[in-house]
């Protein structure tokens, strides 16, 4: 009985040893949590198996509907367009900023497509602690299903057959919770929330109108025949006016200059 007693106080004393170790280590700071500095081959492997183990299990019994639907494709990639390029990529598009940044780096999604369970349970979950966010907060189900079904062909698109589908698409559209067009500093996006394609400029994705996007609740259908683009006396200066054929005036900001598809600002490089 004393030898039983005494080794239960030797577990005891050696589990306290290892949560005041253990303790001492989380408080200390001396792990560097920076996105520059990799973990250790160690903890790599370990977050590694942990990710891909809890999204095997949870994505298991999901239901994979008809992803050949080409409604579906084409939705998916007017919202893959908007949503994702910055970190996953598009063909004909060079690493991003975000692409770079981001540790541990998001998969390039033209070179490779995800089984689509684990695909659809990733975007509508996100993964803690890596830049993936959670869509299915802001989307549908059938809106993540779309760009799932577009990531799946993906990697078989060139340059121009990507530029094709998203011109088709409805552009950045999931029913509801969509960013909204003007944010501050953005230097991609134009009047219309329109993105340019890989090798065009905004003003040449925008020419005739063929890029996707979207309008406000009651916007004539005829509203794209305007009079030509023009300042007005009254504009604000960097600002340009122009009259559509209903009568109504838009004012938006003066577009930049054509940007490179991974830039659109100047940081020194």
């Amino acid at each position: 009985m004393k030898r039983y007693i005494k080794h239960i106080r030797s577990v005891l004393i050696f589990t306290l040893v290892i949560v005041v170790l253990a303790l001492g280590f989380l408080f200390s700071g001396v792990y560097n949590i920076a996105a520059s500095d990799p973990h250790t081959p160690m903890v790599h492997r370990a977050l590694e198996t942990l990710r891909d183990r809890s999204i095997a299990v949870r994505s298991k019994t999901i239901e994979v509907p008809d992803l050949s639907d080409a409604a579906l494709i084409r939705q998916g990639a007017g919202n893959y367009h908007a949503m994702c390029t910055g970190c996953h990529l598009m063909p004909g598009m060079a690493e991003s900023e975000m692409y770079n940044g981001l540790y541990p780096q998001p998969p390039d999604l033209t070179q490779a497509s995800v089984e689509p369970g684990r695909a659809f349970w990733v975007v509508k979950h996100g993964i803690k602690a890596s830049g993936m966010p959670a869509w299915g907060k802001s989307m549908e189900d059938r809106y993540l299903w779309g760009l799932v079904a577009f990531q799946q062909k993906l990697p078989d698109l060139t340059p121009e057959a990507y530029r094709a589908m998203v011109a088709e698409s409805g552009g950045h559209s999931h029913g509801g919770g969509e960013t909204p067009a003007h944010v501050p500093g953005e230097a991609t996006a134009d009047d219309h929330g329109e993105v340019p394609m890989p090798g065009m400029s905004t003003q040449e994705s925008k020419a005739g109108e063929s890029a996707p996007h979207g309008h406000a609740p009651g916007t004539p259908a005829d509203h794209h025949e305007a009079a030509p683009t023009e300042s007005t006396p009254n504009s604000a200066p960097g600002t340009i006016e122009h009259r559509h054929a209903d009568g109504t005036v838009e004012s938006h900001p003066a577009p930049p200059a054509p940007a490179k598809a991974d830039e659109g600002h100047d940081h020194g490089h």
